[in-house]
């Protein structure tokens, strides 16, 4: 039955052509959703759909509605694919210019997207995982009185941050977060926080419009 809806699936999208993928992170009602998705092959040899074999799958969502598809071969091409898509709790439609729609069920958790039986898995930017502590804060907050940032973000989607203030105070945070281009959204109980980032080989650097601050994090 896996191995059929993979099949399925490489078929749909063998006969999609290309559409422009917008860039703009907006509001979004299933932001867990976003990111990048992956899809590999237990068999070296891949899964065979007519005459093809594929080795693995990426499903790239965008906020503003559209997807990009890629399939990788066992001969190392690649194919790809992009289009728009629709969502509601329990099923997403795809589409492309030229195409009927076509409807998938799906669940969905913080880091696992499950597409008519086949288990996707969402990976985050290579150096981005880990634990940052700031070694700079500058803007509006700091005159509130932080003195210190940390944050843990891990590969699997889930992060803790802890804000220090100049009398030893702390504050936690735990919860989810995600990614689209240079945004990072962390999710946590009763709020959440969009910032931009920019990635060094050791060094992070979050800013805030809304918050007037920028924080610059040295990995520990």
């Amino acid at each position: 039955m896996y191995k059929s809806c993979m099949v399925a699936f490489i078929l749909f999208f063998s006969s999609f052509s290309v559409h422009s993928v917008a860039d703009d992170l907006t509001e979004f009602d299933y932001p867990l959703l976003l990111g990048d998705w992956y899809w590999f092959s237990t068999s070296d040899d891949g899964i065979e759909s007519e005459g093809e074999s594929y080795r693995a799958m990426n499903i790239k969502f965008k906020s503003s509605y559209n997807f990009v598809i890629r399939l990788l071969r066992v001969d190392g091409s690649v194919d790809e694919w992009t289009g728009k898509y629709d969502v509601d709790e329990t099923n997403i439609v795809f589409s492309s210019e030229g195409q009927l729609e076509q409807n998938h069920n799906y669940m969905l958790t913080y880091n696992q997207f499950i597409l008519d039986g086949a288990r996707f898995t969402k990976l985050a930017p290579e150096n981005l995982p880990g634990e940052w502590r700031s070694s700079k804060i500058s803007g509006r907050d700091v005159a509130e009185g932080i003195s210190e940032l940390s944050i843990s973000l891990r590969p699997d989607f889930l992060f803790s941050a802890e804000v220090s203030n100049n009398e030893g105070k702390k504050k936690e945070h735990r919860g989810i977060y995600y990614l689209e281009d240079d945004h990072i959204v962390l999710i946590y109980e009763g709020g959440q926080q969009d910032s931009q980032f920019l990635l060094g080989s050791d060094t992070l650097t979050l800013s805030n419009t809304q918050f007037g601050m920028e924080a610059v994090m040295q990995r520990e």
